[in-house]
């Protein structure tokens, strides 16, 4: 069967990672998930003392950009590919509210943006892929067969977060996770390199009131409308 590109883009915290996943496992594709590579970029960043409260050194991390390795590697036992930066599994590190706070000031850096750019287009090179991220339809996959644009409530969204965080063992307050959401929301929509924008062509999902199970059930008859539309 032909294997086509599926672009999945959207708000922080609407599950885009997720419905991704899902999708990739029953198709057999490749998943990529872009969101976690800005993330490693970040906590590389702080790992550095090039970013913090107190400031960012963007010419610092732009120096040291070239000795970034990032990969995925499957995990048997957790169903999933965890990310690796210079050969160290960094998966549970960057799921932090700390790298929350500090992704999409990273995530705007031009620099930072192309490098990312070009290795998620060499992974996605051949098709079969599910990717998901902020500018995937847009700059990354401008061709893709299939685009999604997911988005739910400022307010869905940071109580699934929250959750998360809770259920990690994190201590957070949801009033923090709330203005993470707001924040990350304006910054990752007003950048001037490739700001979160729904494309022309994407199908938009609002997943406020939406179980897992019928989200997938929802975008995989779309997958199969494309892909028998392409046959």
């Amino acid at each position: 069967m032909k294997k086509i590109t599926i672009a999945i883009d959207g708000f922080s915290s609407t599950g885009k990672s997720t419905i991704a996943k899902q999708l990739a496992k029953h198709l057999g594709y490749v998943y990529v998930d872009s969101g976690a590579m800005y993330r490693a970029v970040t906590y590389f960043a702080m790992q550095n003392g090039f970013i913090s409260s107190e400031g960012f050194q963007v010419e610092k991390l732009v120096e040291q950009l070239d000795t970034i390795t990032i990969s995925f590697q499957f995990n048997p036992e957790k169903g999933f590919a965890e990310v690796f930066l210079n050969g160290k599994n960094i998966e549970h590190d960057i799921r932090t509210l700390e790298v929350s706070s500090f992704v999409s000031k990273v995530a705007a850096i031009p620099e930072v943006r192309y490098l990312l750019v070009k290795q998620q287009q060499q992974m996605g090179k051949d098709k079969g892929v599910v990717m998901d991220g902020r500018d995937i339809g847009t700059v990354v996959f401008p061709y893709a067969e299939l685009k999604l644009f997911m988005t739910a409530s400022a307010e869905t969204r940071a109580q699934r977060r929250y959750d998360e965080l809770i259920e990690r063992g994190d201590k957070v307050e949801f009033n923090d996770v709330l203005k993470n959401v707001q924040e990350r929301d304006y910054i990752d929509s007003n950048r001037e390199d490739s700001p979160l924008v729904n494309a022309d062509d994407a199908i938009e999902i609002d997943n406020s009131h939406l179980t897992r199970d019928e989200q997938f059930d929802k975008v995989l008859a779309l997958v199969k409308d494309t892909l028998m539309r392409l046959s």
